[in-house]
């Protein structure tokens, strides 16, 4: 395992994304509250910058007690990003694809050390 430097701790501020390359595979890092994920830029709809499109809060529903909706509403806590060529849609904090959860990007796991952010690739 390999393990590439990403960004000082500080430099990447929650809700900001970076971009890093090893060899053929680049992988979009996102810190989202804190807390890093790493993903193949990669869409797995047709092979798009997945990584590199809107973030946005996930679109929830809020259903009565009745089980009639309430109404659509922008998550105060759920994050999604978005592929610019097709509007795939992927969890931040998972990676899988909202519109079929059977898909997910490759993650990577996100290594914090020295006041440092690194993923760990091969």
């Amino acid at each position: 395992m390999v393990e590439v430097f990403v960004a000082k701790r500080g430099d990447l501020k929650t809700g900001e994304r970076t971009l890093v390359r090893h060899n053929d595979t680049e992988i979009g890092v996102f810190n989202h509250g804190g807390v890093y994920y790493a993903y193949a830029n990669v869409c797995v709809h047709q092979g798009g910058p997945a990584c590199e499109g809107l973030t946005i809060a996930a679109v929830e529903e809020r259903i009565a007690e009745d089980k009639t909706s309430r109404g659509l509403y922008f998550s105060e806590t759920r994050m999604h990003f978005v592929c610019p060529w097709h509007g795939a849609e992927y969890d931040i904090t998972t990676g899988e694809c909202v519109s079929n959860r059977k898909l997910r990007l490759a993650r990577f796991d996100v290594i914090e050390r020295d006041e440092s952010i690194y993923v760990s690739t091969r």
